[in-house]
Protein backbone atom coordinates (compact mmCIF):
# COMPACT_ATOMS: atom_id res chain seq x y z
CA UNK A 1 0.00 0.00 0.00
CA UNK A 2 0.99 3.59 -0.57
CA UNK A 3 -0.71 6.89 0.05
CA UNK A 4 -2.00 9.02 -2.82
CA UNK A 5 -3.08 12.62 -3.25
CA UNK A 6 -6.54 13.09 -4.78
CA UNK A 7 -8.79 15.75 -6.30
CA UNK A 8 -9.27 17.77 -3.09
CA UNK A 9 -5.65 19.03 -3.25
CA UNK A 10 -6.05 20.74 -6.61
CA UNK A 11 -6.04 24.55 -6.28
CA UNK A 12 -5.68 24.19 -2.48
CA UNK A 13 -2.16 22.80 -2.09
CA UNK A 14 -1.89 23.56 1.64
CA UNK A 15 1.42 21.64 1.90
CA UNK A 16 1.13 20.78 5.62
CA UNK A 17 1.83 17.18 4.58
CA UNK A 18 5.26 18.02 3.18
CA UNK A 19 6.62 19.07 6.56
CA UNK A 20 5.86 15.74 8.26
CA UNK A 21 6.96 13.29 5.55
CA UNK A 22 10.00 11.38 6.85
CA UNK A 23 11.12 10.27 3.37
CA UNK A 24 10.43 13.39 1.28
CA UNK A 25 8.19 11.60 -1.22
CA UNK A 26 6.07 14.63 -2.23
CA UNK A 27 6.42 16.25 -5.65
CA UNK A 28 5.03 19.62 -6.60
CA UNK A 29 2.95 20.68 -9.55
CA UNK A 30 1.72 24.17 -10.29
CA UNK A 31 -1.55 23.61 -8.39
CA UNK A 32 -1.31 20.08 -6.96
CA UNK A 33 1.00 17.78 -5.00
CA UNK A 34 1.60 14.08 -5.60
CA UNK A 35 3.22 11.26 -3.63
CA UNK A 36 5.80 9.04 -5.31
CA UNK A 37 4.40 5.54 -4.66
CA UNK A 38 7.82 3.88 -4.85
CA UNK A 39 9.21 6.21 -2.19
CA UNK A 40 6.25 6.28 0.22
CA UNK A 41 6.88 4.04 3.24
CA UNK A 42 3.18 3.85 4.15
CA UNK A 43 3.69 5.50 7.52
CA UNK A 44 0.49 7.54 7.21
CA UNK A 45 1.71 10.64 9.04
CA UNK A 46 0.76 12.87 6.10
CA UNK A 47 -2.89 11.80 5.95
CA UNK A 48 -4.17 13.60 9.08
CA UNK A 49 -2.14 16.73 8.24
CA UNK A 50 -4.18 17.51 5.12
CA UNK A 51 -6.92 20.01 6.00
CA UNK A 52 -9.01 19.02 2.96
CA UNK A 53 -8.55 15.24 3.37
CA UNK A 54 -6.93 14.88 -0.06
CA UNK A 55 -4.50 12.16 1.07
CA UNK A 56 -5.83 8.60 1.26
CA UNK A 57 -4.43 5.07 1.12
CA UNK A 58 -4.34 3.70 -2.42
CA UNK A 59 -6.89 1.12 -1.31
CA UNK A 60 -9.40 4.00 -1.33
CA UNK A 61 -8.58 5.03 -4.92
CA UNK A 62 -11.21 5.01 -7.64
CA UNK A 63 -11.85 1.54 -9.11
CA UNK A 64 -9.71 2.26 -12.20
CA UNK A 65 -6.75 3.41 -10.08
CA UNK A 66 -6.98 6.95 -11.46
CA UNK A 67 -5.17 8.72 -8.61
CA UNK A 68 -2.39 6.17 -8.25
CA UNK A 69 -1.68 6.57 -11.97
CA UNK A 70 -1.67 10.37 -11.69
CA UNK A 71 0.59 10.33 -8.61
CA UNK A 72 2.97 7.87 -10.29
CA UNK A 73 3.16 9.79 -13.55
CA UNK A 74 3.75 13.26 -12.15
CA UNK A 75 6.11 12.17 -9.36
CA UNK A 76 8.48 11.22 -12.17
CA UNK A 77 8.49 14.66 -13.81
CA UNK A 78 7.72 17.25 -11.12
CA UNK A 79 10.32 18.56 -8.66
CA UNK A 80 10.59 17.14 -5.16
CA UNK A 81 9.27 19.35 -2.37
CA UNK A 82 10.61 18.96 1.16
CA UNK A 83 9.73 22.29 2.76
CA UNK A 84 6.27 23.80 3.00
CA UNK A 85 5.87 26.65 0.57
CA UNK A 86 3.22 29.35 0.42
CA UNK A 87 -0.22 27.91 -0.38
CA UNK A 88 -2.38 29.69 -2.96
CA UNK A 89 -4.07 32.76 -1.48
CA UNK A 90 -7.47 31.70 -2.86
CA UNK A 91 -7.20 28.10 -1.60
CA UNK A 92 -10.13 28.32 0.81
CA UNK A 93 -12.62 29.11 -1.94
CA UNK A 94 -11.75 25.76 -3.62
CA UNK A 95 -11.56 23.61 -0.48
CA UNK A 96 -15.08 22.17 -0.72
CA UNK A 97 -15.35 22.00 -4.51
CA UNK A 98 -15.62 18.58 -6.17
CA UNK A 99 -14.47 17.54 -9.65
CA UNK A 100 -11.49 19.89 -9.70
CA UNK A 101 -9.24 17.65 -11.80
CA UNK A 102 -11.30 18.12 -14.95
CA UNK A 103 -11.66 21.87 -14.38
CA UNK A 104 -8.32 23.05 -13.02
CA UNK A 105 -5.54 20.45 -13.08
CA UNK A 106 -2.27 21.74 -14.52
CA UNK A 107 0.53 19.48 -15.74
CA UNK A 108 3.03 22.29 -15.22
CA UNK A 109 5.65 21.68 -12.53
CA UNK A 110 5.84 23.68 -9.34
CA UNK A 111 9.04 25.20 -8.00
CA UNK A 112 9.92 22.38 -5.59
CA UNK A 113 12.28 22.91 -2.66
Amino acid sequence: MTYIVTDACIKCKYMDCVEVCPVDCFYEGENFLVIHPDECIDCGVCEPECPVEAIVPDTEDEPDGKWLKINSKFAEVWPNITVMGTPPTDRDQFAEEKGKFEKYFSEKPGSGS
